[in-house]
């Protein structure tokens, strides 16, 4: 069960954080990012935030306990979803559009 729990929520902050990624990467849009700001290292960051997502998910076995793979997913989601409309990674201001 914490297996599940822990993975579940790993996959969760994963896919969320990799979502904004990926979406301004493809958009052309600068956003922070570690390997820098542009399209295509958020693009590549996004990618792999999805796929080690998807893995974290898979170890994760939620068809053991369903309810509370899918609650601590949505709970990872959530959380990094709060940080990114809060202080932000890094601590940047806005991006500008």
């Amino acid at each position: 069960m914490w297996q599940t729990i822990g993975l579940s929520l790993l996959g969760g902050v994963m896919g969320g954080n990799a979502f904004p990624h990926f979406v301004h990467g493809i958009t052309k849009k600068r956003y922070p990012n570690l390997t820098g700001n542009g399209p295509i290292p958020n693009v590549v960051a996004g990618w792999a935030g999805l796929v080690l997502a998807t893995l974290f998910i898979y170890w994760a076995h939620g068809d053991r306990h369903p309810a509370a793979a899918f609650g601590f997913a949505a709970l990872g989601v959530l959380l990094i979803g709060l940080f990114h409309a809060g202080p932000g990674a890094f601590g940047q201001p806005e991006p500008s559009e």
